[in-house]
């Protein structure tokens, strides 16, 4: 017993401070619910930007290595080329050539880019949008409930005045009895008004404590009626009628909107599997169609599955206020829906589009065709095979392989066979030189290389 009014007697204290200060600093809300939230999303983007957390950035190798990288490797398969050259020639003439050891080198351990800041982003919009969407849903139950009380309270304060009882007696009598969600807004106006103040002032302080505008306009004609005098107990049971209509009409209002909540959540499924079956079938068949075709930049080195996440993301977003605008008239009813298209098509899309997000993880090599030698602008003779594994060694079945070759060519990305390979027949440029073709599956990759040394006209 003690424990229980010591309870209710904190909260009621921090119920008086809370109104102290929301009365001295004019807090709103707002402040709390969508102000707060927005300064943590932004303090986390901040940090995670500090702490080296990028974009996706665009890399011909697909890799993550660096132009130094890409050189450097270049130039050991060269090399490589050259001593397997000489040594041929050495077995020609009958020389034993002692093949040099290679020296170790000692592998520098990179730490892996963390090219995720799109995937913060999401949180943190996530986390600036959901407090105030679900503080904006409860309110507008709560209003619902309100007006539908108050339309109860002018019911019985009609009838109360039938028995030729005064608004104002009348109001302090029904403040005393159970009116639901409207009890201490009642009771608010009815102690102002044993203090001497207006039935007027009264009412309208109740309309402000209130916040609807169905409500204001109702108290404004029941301040009229008790003025202008007349029969205003008929008067107030009519406007109690008619409140009950008008909130009638737009429950049904709402109700008949509710199609198009649904309309737009199954175009924003729609979108979704339209972006997946473009990434698995018609990508793989379109992208690596060469550098030539599109004045210098290759259709397979853009990242079309991290564009497709980002318009799906945004397309959820303003989709969800979009929909709160046409079904409640207010934007901000629509970051509930926001919230919610951003969660499932973020689900959706590391679980079908995104090859990282779906938190498979692949370990890829070159089973065959590798150091190959060719001319530009043919075909290679043999085709390049790529082995794909799980982690546990077992062959990754239809598992989406996104091919590139730098620094120029035609080469197409699949899907791996039964047996996890997957086989390519890259078009080198015309350039004599050192290509790299190199495929990646989920975080995985591996590098084959191709010598050109001539034109195929």
């Amino acid at each position: 017993m003690n424990l229980a009014t010591n309870i209710t007697k904190y909260r009621m204290i921090l119920q008086r401070y809370f109104q102290i200060l929301t009365l001295r600093y004019d807090i709103k809300r707002e402040y709390l619910t969508l102000g707060i939230p927005v300064f943590i999303a932004l303090m986390i983007l901040v940090m995670a930007v500090m702490a080296g957390h990028t974009f996706v950035t665009d890399d011909p190798t697909g890799s993550g290595e660096s132009v130094n990288d890409e050189a450097a490797a270049k130039k050991a398969a060269y090399e490589a080329l050259v001593a397997e050259m000489e040594v041929a020639e050495a077995a020609e003439r009958g020389e034993v050539v002692e093949a040099e050891a290679e020296e170790a080198e000692p592998e520098t351990s990179k730490e892996k880019p963390k090219d995720d800041l799109d995937h913060i982003m999401v949180f943190a919009v996530l986390l600036a949008i959901i407090p105030y969407s679900i503080d904006s849903f409860l309110q507008k139950r709560l209003l619902q409930k309100r007006e539908v009380a108050f339309s109860e309270f002018l019911y019985k304060l009609s009838e109360l005045m039938r028995g030729g009882i005064d608004p104002v007696k009348g109001f302090i009598n029904l403040s005393k009895t159970n009116l639901g969600v409207i009890s201490s807004n009642a009771q608010d106006a009815a102690s102002s008004m044993v203090l001497g103040k207006s039935f007027e002032e009264s009412m309208h302080r109740m309309s402000a404590s209130m916040k609807s505008r169905l409500v204001a306009r109702y108290i404004d004609v029941v301040v009229q009626a008790a003025y202008t005098g007349g029969n205003v107990a008929d008067l107030l049971f009519r406007t109690s009628e008619d409140m009950r209509s008008v909130i009638n009409i737009q429950r049904e209002k709402e109700a008949n909107l509710k199609q198009y909540i649904v309309i737009f959540y199954l175009a924003q499924g729609i979108i979704i599997m339209l972006t997946y079956i473009l990434s698995t079938s018609l990508l793989p068949l379109i992208q690596g169609v060469g550098m030539e075709m599109l004045g210098g930049s290759g259709l397979s080195d853009i990242d079309f599955e991290r564009g497709f996440f980002h318009m799906i993301i945004l397309n959820a977003l303003f989709g969800g206020l979009i929909i709160g605008q046409i079904t409640e008239g207010e934007i901000k009813h629509g970051f509930k829906h926001s919230a919610i298209l951003i969660i499932l098509s973020y689900i959706a899309c590391v679980t079908l589009l995104l090859p990282a997000g779906a938190g498979t993880t692949y370990m890829i090599t070159v089973f065959s065709g590798d150091s190959q030698e060719a001319f530009g602008g043919i075909p290679l003779q043999q085709p390049i095979i790529f082995n794909v594994t799980d982690m546990d060694g077992n062959p990754a079945a239809n598992a989406f392989v996104k091919m590139s070759i730098s620094p120029e060519g035609v080469i197409s990305s699949s899907m791996t066979a039964e047996d996890g390979t997957v086989a390519v027949s890259p078009v080198p440029g015309s350039q004599t030189g050192t290509y790299l073709v190199t495929a990646t599956a989920g975080e995985s990759s591996a590098t084959a290389t191709i010598i050109v040394g001539g034109g195929g006209e």
